[in-house]
């Protein structure tokens, strides 16, 4: 990851001075750096040593950065607050060419292929969670949908990236986007579940956002499902309106109808396809980090 760090610091190097200072911004605030650190485990997995490594875990972080932007516009939230519409959207415009850019340096039709495909899925995800705000008829299948094109798919393509670099035949390649699909589907679930039962210091935003935004995910969905109809009917008008105001009331009827807990199940079995896919790689520390990583996931607080 110190490579990395110092891949994405060279490359976000720019003529133009507010580019990098956004950029910079953004990215020291992102925190996990979770699709870099899937790519390298999986190579390392996959015994891979490849120096594009660490120029296409950049790739995939870039990728990510310039969603999170074009999400804080939309959101009206963080680096839009700080530098504004028009600078958010186009150092988000900068980084996705800036990516494209590094993923035409590895000379490889296939990666440009996964990568040119992920960010083409993850803006129709982008497109489909828009047009499902405040939509109190939405269901788990299309929330599932929206959360693997619009989170999970970076996630895979992480993962199927490694497999590339590695030579790997077909079937270690689908094995390797469906651990990466199948976790990140899980670490989605898990973020929407925090938005109503986490640490507000902790998660770097106020409980509710999603509820306040509009977002309904899976933990309203199941509250709807799950409560009684005039606590469906509560939960309704909190998302259309898209008031806080019975935001307490929400918040304990999530925990006590048991849509948190079930929200929960949902991220474990993704989870557990995830562990499944790496059924048959080579046994090494890598492996091991990333059925750890498995695990771990569905314990996060933050």
């Amino acid at each position: 990851m110190r490579e990395v760090d110092a891949t994405i610091a060279r490359r976000l190097d720019s003529g133009v001075p507010l580019v990098g200072e956004v950029a910079r911004y953004i990215i020291a605030s992102g925190g996990k750096r979770l699709r870099p650190v899937l790519l390298l485990l999986t190579c390392g997995a996959l015994g891979c040593t490849d120096a594009q490594r660490f120029n296409l875990a950049a790739v995939v972080e870039f990728i990510h950065t310039a969603t999170l932007l074009h999400d804080d516009v939309v959101d009206e939230s963080t680096a839009n607050e700080v530098f504004g519409n028009p600078a958010s959207v186009l150092v988000g415009d900068f980084l996705y060419s800036r990516a494209f850019q590094m993923m035409v340096e590895t000379g490889s039709m296939r990666v440009m292929q996964i990568l040119a495909d992920a960010t083409n899925v993850i803006a129709e995800g982008e497109v489909l969670q828009l047009m499902n705000i405040r939509d109190t008829a939405l269901d788990e299948a299309a929330y599932l949908r929206v959360i693997r094109s619009k989170t999970a798919k970076l996630f895979e393509a992480s993962c199927r990236l490694a497999a590339v670099l590695a030579g790997s035949p077909a079937a270690v390649e689908a094995a390797c986007a469906e651990y990466g699909q199948s976790l990140g589907t899980a670490f989605q679930i898990i973020d929407d579940v925090l938005d109503y039962e986490g640490d507000a210091a902790e998660l770097g935003k106020n409980l509710g956002d999603d509820l306040r935004e509009g977002k309904v995910t899976l933990p309203l969905i199941l509250a709807m499902q799950r409560g009684t109809p005039d606590e469906a009917a509560l939960v309704r008008r909190a998302i259309e309106s898209g008031s806080t105001d019975d935001l307490p009331a929400i918040l304990q009827l999530v925990r006590d109808c048991g849509a948190l807990q079930q929200a929960r199940g949902v991220a474990s079995d993704q989870a557990r396809r995830a562990v499944d896919a790496l059924q048959g790689f080579a046994a090494n520390t890598y492996t091991e980090s990333l059925l750890e990583l498995s695990a771990q996931l569905l314990q996060r607080r933050s």
